[in-house]
């Protein structure tokens, strides 16, 4: 068995290697940029090393230095994760040559796959169905559109080495082809360095449906059933689930089987995932399911996979790599109740999804029967704006469907997180989409209830109530209603809005946490909302009525001309903030005191992060 064990990657999949690792008395290593110095898959390692400068291209992607970290801590194996080096052949030949245990596929397997025209060839050899198109080597415009002629429209153009829905285009008829194909290849050439394309079929109303697929190196291959993956936006998984809708015995024994057939056509070993595209107009049926890719790696979704079988797929891969055979075998591998996970990003839905980036002031999980959080921050962490935006994937289990994702839908209204902006409240509202409810889901969903879907929740009239309770001036007296507790209406601002609420009488449930300004924090629904006393000053400068100085949209803080405790005159410039490659003065709204000061130049803030508060003289 693996000793030590370096984990070439960051966040939540590095935390969740290391959980599993620790059980087995495994040392970990963890490796690091600047920008993660303090994150928490540092914290949890037994030991870290620095591995160069916060953008990716100078760390997390450097082989060489992940090779010199190993070789410094003596560790006996490395684990790619997912991302970044994962699917890198050159560099697990590298671990490899360097007397390294690689906790992957063998190199001519991810090779095999990297390609997927070449892929769809080998998978056509091997039995594998795949959907009808065109794969081979000539790149002519003219003949690629007379073979999407042939093909017959609309088809799809999909860079050979594309993935993450870069390098690809829906092209609708023949006019529009030679544009597309053009636009495609510029992207595929500035994506990944190789500008080929391959045509196939556009299914219309697709399903992407995956199977988990297992090998080691004693000629064992076996299946973990098929999760479905469907509800995307621009071709990104938001949230998956384990088994699929709508699959039957029959079906899914023949996808499961061409899953396996997949695998041994590459004499794979470990933990891969095999995708298909199915035809979502009418009932599943294995003749309406297609190859599309392998991803020769573990998958973001694999926790749902966990749920439902009870293996840990991180414990295979070790025991794998270390030589064993696989744990169990496929008669002794079934299905138990259904799994979901959503995938909850710092990003803002209402600003058409704008990254929200920052220091994570409050973060606080939904908890319920069944629920898991893979995680790769804490609250007061920061969420940096180099990596993916990722906060956390939220994973729920249920006896059936609705369960799991009545379950989910409650994790994520329960989840409250500040100031930083999530999706959250999106999540929820897909969950209780009414075809997704119903199982009647497709990858274009989300493309045509989106706007829907990403409408900003309000919090409840009870819960700001008491939330404005505890902000309300001692000495006001309330108005007097014969026979009830005494009320009035104040008014109050809510995230920078004007509002007004009724405040007295009987304590209304729920309510909010001290917030770090002049205000409450306000949590409902996964989303929250900071609540603060309005002035009659109004607004001015970027701060609120309340003197506190707000960002106005993530950016950079370049100048700060204020100290904490320095007197102010209105319109006075307090700090310059770097945003959308322009710079945004933002002044004092009236005579005061700069009561505190947050702002430091040099910082990367998130919108509506608290800058400065001023406090009005008299």
């Amino acid at each position: 068995m693996i000793t030590s064990l370096l984990i070439a990657n960051r966040g939540e999949i590095a935390c969740r290697i290391i959980r599993t690792a620790r059980v087995m008395g495994i040392r970990t290593i963890a490796v690091h940029s600047d920008a993660d110095a303090d994150a928490l898959h540092v914290r949890e390692a037994d030991e870290a090393v620095h591995i160069g400068a916060s953008p990716a291209r100078e760390s997390y992607l450097v082989g060489d230095r992940i090779l010199a970290a190993a070789r410094a801590t003596g560790a006996e194996a490395i684990h790619p994760g997912y991302g970044f080096l994962s699917e890198n052949a050159a560099f697990a030949q590298a671990v490899l040559d360097a007397g390294l245990v690689w906790v992957g596929p063998d190199p001519s397997s991810i090779t095999a796959m990297g390609l997927k025209d070449a892929a769809k060839t080998l998978m056509a050899q091997a039995g594998v169905p795949v959907t009808p198109g065109y794969m081979g080597a000539n790149q002519d415009a003219v003949f690629l559109a007379q073979e999407a002629a042939k093909i017959g429209y609309p088809v799809l153009i999909k860079a050979v080495a594309g993935g993450g829905g870069k390098g690809m285009r829906l092209v609708e008829s023949g006019d529009a082809f030679a544009d597309a194909l053009a636009s495609c290849k510029r992207e595929a050439a500035a994506s990944f360095g190789n500008d080929h394309v391959l045509i196939e079929k556009y299914i219309a109303s697709p399903r992407h449906i995956e199977v988990q697929v297992f090998g080691d190196r004693h000629g064992n291959v076996v299946h973990l059933f098929e999760r479905d993956c469907s509800l995307q936006r621009r071709h990104q998984k938001v949230i998956e689930e384990a088994p699929a809708p709508g699959m039957d015995a029959a079906t899914r024994e023949a996808l499961c089987a061409a899953a396996v057939r997949a695998a041994k056509a590459v004499d794979y070993v470990g933990a891969g995932t095999i995708e298909f595209i199915a035809d979502g107009s009418g009932a599943l049926s294995a003749d309406r399911i297609w190859f599309m890719e392998m991803n020769t790696r573990l998958q973001v979704e694999h926790p749902v996979t966990e749920a439902i079988t009870g293996v840990d797929l991180v414990e295979w891969q070790l025991r794998v790599a270390s030589g064993e055979p696989l744990p169990l075998a496929q008669h002794d591998l079934a299905i138990d109740g259904w799994a979901m996970e959503a995938r909850l990003y710092a990003e803002d839905p209402a600003k058409g999804f704008m990254p929200s980036i920052g220091k994570l002031d409050l973060l606080q999980f939904g908890e319920a029967e069944g629920g898991r959080i893979d995680t790769g921050v804490y609250e007061g962490a920061e969420v940096s704006p180099f990596y993916d935006p990722m906060i956390a994937k939220v994973i729920a289990w249920g006896d059936d469907r609705d369960e799991a994702r009545e379950r989910l839908g409650a994790m994520l209204e329960d989840t409250a997180v500040w100031p930083v902006r999530t999706n959250a409240a999106f999540l929820v509202n897909a969950l209780r989409h009414p075809d997704f409810a119903a199982g009647r889901v497709d990858t274009g969903l989300i493309g045509r209830d989106g706007e829907a879907l990403a409408v900003d929740p309000m919090p409840s009239d009870a819960v700001l109530q008491a939330a404005a309770a505890s902000l309300t001036p001692a000495g006001i007296a309330p108005g007097l209603r014969l026979n009830a507790p005494p009320r009035r209406k104040a008014w109050f601002l809510l995230d920078g809005e004007k509002v007004e609420i009724e405040v007295g009488g009987a304590q209304a449930a729920g309510g909010g946490t001290d917030a770090p300004s002049t205000g409450v924090l306000v949590a409902e629904q996964g989303r929250a909302w900071l609540l603060t006393p309005w002035r009659r000053d109004g607004t001015h400068g970027g701060a609120d009525g309340s003197g506190a100085i707000l960002a106005p949209m993530p950016g950079k803080v370049i100048a700060v001309d204020v100290a904490e405790g320095q007197a102010v005159t209105r319109g006075q410039k307090l700090l310059t903030l770097e945003a959308m490659k322009m710079e945004h003065t933002l002044v004092a709204p009236f005579d005061g005191v700069v009561a505190r000061l947050d702002a430091v130049a040099g910082r990367q803030v998130q919108v509506d992060a608290l800058l400065a508060q001023i406090e009005e003289t008299a």
